[in-house]
């Protein structure tokens, strides 16, 4: 682990993983190594600290009230997230991922379009917790897109997506993409690594190669 505050973060993980089982209906999971990895890759980040992982953490929190706030063409309210993502109770631990993740410097001559940001959310290098969704299979995602996004571009891309041999759904659950359109462009810290965008998507995800995670977790508990 690159960036650590504690020996006993494995026992933390998994102790907690009872309640989280029981008395939560969606958990998230965002993983320090993973988004350390995205900052050095995608920012050219050396060194990244807390201030630059949770930076990149706030844009997924913020997708994903976006809708609280703001108007936009299609919503996504936080209770959707429980209906449109959990098949069974038990099985509600979501991998999000966030694009495009690129610096000021690169912001200059890189404005990505709908397609390209779509297809960033599915790779392995975007997810916030170390697995790859290639080895798995879906359940369902949802997509909720912010700034200059028309819901025509989406459904273009959406159906691009389906047709990738890549992004595999499970045969007992039908094909579900669930899609936010919100007008309100990213907001960005002025001054930080994350640079000023028309556009982004914030993907929340309910993939069985999650499974991967877990078992990292339990291996370090283990080796405790």
């Amino acid at each position: 682990m690159q960036v650590s505050t504690a020996v006993v973060e494995p026992y933390n993980s998994v102790l907690s993983t009872h309640s989280l089982l029981e008395h939560t209906d969606v958990a998230v999971l965002l993983d320090n190594e993973a988004i350390y990895d995205i900052c050095r890759r995608s920012l050219d980040i050396e060194r990244p600290t807390y201030t630059n992982l949770n930076r990149l953490i706030s844009q997924v929190i913020s997708s994903l009230t976006t809708s609280l706030r703001f108007d936009g063409a299609i919503n996504v309210d936080i209770t959707e997230f429980q209906t449109n993502l959990v098949p069974y109770p038990r099985i509600h631990f979501m991998l999000s991922s966030y694009a495009p993740v690129i610096s000021a410097e690169k912001a200059y001559h890189e404005q990505l379009s709908v397609p390209e940001i779509t297809n960033a959310v599915f790779e392995p290098s975007s997810m916030m917790a170390k697995c790859d969704p290639r080895h798995g299979k879906y359940m369902a995602c949802c997509l909720m897109y912010r700034g200059d996004v028309v819901p025509k571009d989406v459904n273009a891309a959406v159906a691009t997506i389906k047709t990738k041999r890549t992004v595999q759904f499970v045969d007992w659950c039908p094909t579900g993409f669930k899609c936010g359109i919100n007008y309100q462009p990213p907001t960005v810290v002025p001054g930080g690594d994350l640079a000023r965008v028309q556009r982004a998507v914030c993907m929340i995800s309910n993939n069985t190669a999650v499974a991967e995670v877990f078992s990292r977790i339990d291996h370090k508990f283990d080796l405790m």
